[in-house]
């Protein structure tokens, strides 16, 4: 009974529902999906504030695609990358845009939309949590074990390539945020921020974790999503066996310079090519 309570009280903290009707899943229905114990597609979105000083809207800089098949027990995991190449849908006039600026200028809702337009892919739901809710989070779980894809140095912290590290909130940050020293760049930020979501996924749901008020109200005041408590419920009995087996991936892109006609800037985008 505390432990509903619990629950109950986070999700109705954290549910903000957005329109998701789209080309891809305008016939699709999330309740119908789980009842009939189909597979599913939520969007992971990680804003680019609570932390460091930084307190404006943001933008998504981590943005990723969770498809768990609970037929065959498995979950996908695909990053988009932030610096894609974007027209927004309603946003024209804008022109040629990060991707990651969806987020700014029309919210979740803008985000869903621009991302159909590119990837034809159905989402069913979504889940954000900006980067100071991931330190909080982190924190309120005790620490993740992660297993580092390289050697390197961020904020203070060290980091051995195949050597798994206890990393506490701070940590946490200084391992997903770093990307200019990686041979990767941005792809290789991406692989680490699914490092950390699959650790972090795995903890909190973890009965200790569902029984601790604080944790949750920490979960809750960082986070937003449309799914409702029924269907977290679910998604956790019916789909749980989907999250032992966990493929990663990105969506590859080329460099490309291009010239925004609005704000004068010159960047190096990424033009998604698969």
């Amino acid at each position: 009974g505390y432990i509903y309570k619990n629950l109950r009280d986070t999700t109705q903290n954290m549910y903000t529902p957005v329109p998701m009707k789209t080309k891809s899943n305008k016939d699709r229905s999330l309740d119908q999906l789980l009842k009939e114990k189909k597979p599913i597609n939520i969007l992971l979105l990680g804003t680019d504030t609570g932390a460091m000083g930084r307190h404006y809207k943001g933008r998504t800089d981590a943005m990723m695609m969770m498809a768990i098949n609970p037929k065959k027990n498995t979950t996908n995991i695909v990053s988009i990358p932030r610096d894609s190449n974007a027209i927004f849908p309603g946003f024209e006039d804008y022109g040629v845009t990060k991707m990651n600026s969806a987020y700014t200028l029309g919210g979740v809702s803008e985000t869903i939309k621009t991302l159909d337009k590119y990837y034809s892919v159905p989402i069913d739901g979504y889940l954000l949590i900006n980067f100071g809710g991931l330190v909080k989070a982190v924190d309120q779980v005790g620490g993740v074990d992660v297993v580092s894809p390289l050697t390197f140095n961020s904020m203070g912290y060290s980091f051995v390539k195949g050597q798994s590290t206890h990393m506490n909130g701070k940590k946490t940050l200084a391992f997903v945020d770093m990307r200019h020293e990686d041979p990767k760049s941005d792809y290789g930020r991406q692989e680490r921020q699914r490092l950390v979501i699959q650790a972090l996924l795995k903890k909190s749901v973890s009965p200790s974790n569902l029984l601790n008020a604080k944790f949750l109200n920490a979960m809750s005041s960082k986070m937003e999503t449309n799914l409702t408590m029924g269907q977290m419920y679910t998604i956790a009995m019916d789909y749980r066996k989907a999250t032992d087996h966990v493929d990663q991936d990105h969506a590859q892109g080329v460099s490309k310079q291009t010239m925004n006609p609005k704000f004068g800037l010159m960047e190096i985008e990424v033009v998604s090519k698969e």
